[in-house]
């Protein structure tokens, strides 16, 4: 028979031993306890970063979000509850209206009218294109292919220009990839000479100071690259007092000249009557001629000047006017007084270019500031001395005091002094003077009263 004492030591001795849990909790709290008697520190020796961070910048407010920005007030919420206390909501709808740049001169409390983009009185090109009515009665210029045919395969115009006529050629008119782009380049060009007048004639008159530098070549030039592009007519008259050689670039199909003008005037009822007097080349340019004797060429002054622009303004939309050497003769003032821009002529040498400069000074001077601003100069390249002067320069020089330069290239054609065939020019020529006709174009006044 077993011991009952040994036994009852061996039943307490297995109710004593200590549980894991207890065993893992002393042994973290044996951990923490060396870890305080350890006592460590930092060594002295050990490196400390310290970062320098700038202040944190202030939020700036958009002066137009300030313009309208609401000022910050506490708001209790209780009050503000739509239903508290069976009251009304007391939140409200508030209308923002950007705010408008006040004009920077005159009166500040003048009002400032806003354009209602939704009642705009003409309508864009895009919405005129999708159909929608324009809310005043339209031009009839504004009745264009391009607004009112579809653009399809059969409406679409055959491609012009190096490659893409070649695929449309080659793929049996199948792949249309449009024009070149030299092609479209010139096409644009010759929208910006297309430009439409309304309210009468415009004057440009063809001016310098000094002789030979190519103002007659150029006022041929200009009224050629005009007539070859335009639709409506284009006149250029020789108002040289000291016979003038206008009429010798085109063939002439007349002797009449501009004293015949002035003697038959009253005879003139038509453009049938007038057409019989001016000479009329391959690009449909007329001409008038200046009287070939110059005793009589001497006696054409400001009134005779202001007899043929009055007839000429019943039939053109442009004319250009060859003036004289010099810009102090009388038929000069009658010129500058219709003149709605200027083209300068100046040759390539030191004395040409100053004295075209001269002329500017002489119409700031006398008043024609305006047109000074609105001027082109054409650069003739091909005067004597050309190729030994810094054209860079002369051309720097006049940019400063005009609207824009065009430089005509040598041609033997012009040089040779005769008849000048358009189409048989160089075409870099004909490029110079297709630019220089655009040019003037966008100087001149689309809108006039009459």
């Amino acid at each position: 028979m077993p011991d009952t004492t040994d036994r009852h030591d061996a039943d307490d001795r297995v109710l004593e031993s200590p549980s894991p849990d207890d065993a893992l909790s002393d042994y973290a709290r044996s951990v923490a306890s060396l870890s305080r008697d350890a006592d460590i520190q930092p060594s002295a020796d050990a490196p400390k970063v310290v970062v320098d961070l700038p202040p944190a910048p202030e939020p700036e407010v958009p002066a137009d979000e300030a313009a309208i920005a609401i000022d910050d007030v506490a708001v209790n919420p209780v009050a503000v509850s739509a239903g508290h206390l069976g009251g009304a909501p007391t939140t409200m709808s508030v209308t923002v209206v950007p705010s408008i740049p006040m004009p920077s001169s005159g009166d500040a409390t003048a009002p400032v009218a806003v354009q209602n983009s939704d009642q705009g009185s003409a309508h864009a090109r895009r919405d005129r294109l999708r159909g929608e009515h324009s809310v005043q009665p339209e031009a009839a210029a504004m009745l264009t292919a391009d607004r009112l045919l579809e653009v399809n395969r059969r409406t679409k115009p055959a491609p012009e220009g190096g490659w893409n006529q070649l695929v449309y050629n080659a793929t049996l008119h199948t792949v249309n990839l449009g024009d070149s782009a030299k092609v479209r380049a010139q096409k644009a060009q010759n929208e910006r000479i297309r430009k439409v007048f309304e309210g009468g004639t415009r004057f440009v008159p063809v001016l310098t100071r000094k002789g030979g530098v190519g103002k007659t070549t150029v006022t041929a030039l200009l009224g050629m690259a005009l007539a070859d592009v335009r639709e409506d007519r284009v006149i250029a008259v020789d108002a040289n007092p000291d016979r003038g050689t206008l009429s010798e670039r085109v063939s002439t199909q007349t002797t009449a000249t501009v004293r015949d003008v002035v003697h038959k005037a009253p005879s003139i009822s038509g453009y049938t009557d007038f057409s019989t007097l001016v000479s009329r080349d391959e690009t449909r340019l007329d001409i008038l001629a200046s009287d070939t004797d110059p005793q009589l060429s001497e006696a054409f002054d400001e009134d005779d000047y202001n007899v043929v622009a009055d007839l000429a303004a019943r039939f053109y939309s442009i004319m250009l006017t060859d003036c004289g050497t010099g810009i102090v003769h009388s038929v000069m003032r009658a010129t500058l007084q219709r003149a709605d821009a200027i083209v300068i002529v100046s040759g390539g040498s030191v004395d040409e270019a100053r004295l075209a400069s001269e002329t500017l000074t002489w119409l700031e001077a006398n008043g024609y500031g305006g047109l000074v601003r609105n001027a082109i100069v054409a650069l003739n390249t091909a005067t004597q001395g050309t190729n030994m002067v810094k054209l860079d320069e002369i051309e720097s020089h006049f940019r400063s005091r005009v609207r824009d330069l065009v430089r005509i290239p040598y041609d033997p054609q012009l040089a040779a002094g005769s008849a000048v065939s358009y189409q048989h020019l160089k075409p870099l020529t004909r490029d110079a003077a297709r630019s220089l006709a655009a040019l003037v174009v966008e100087g001149l006044p689309a809108q006039r009263s009459a």
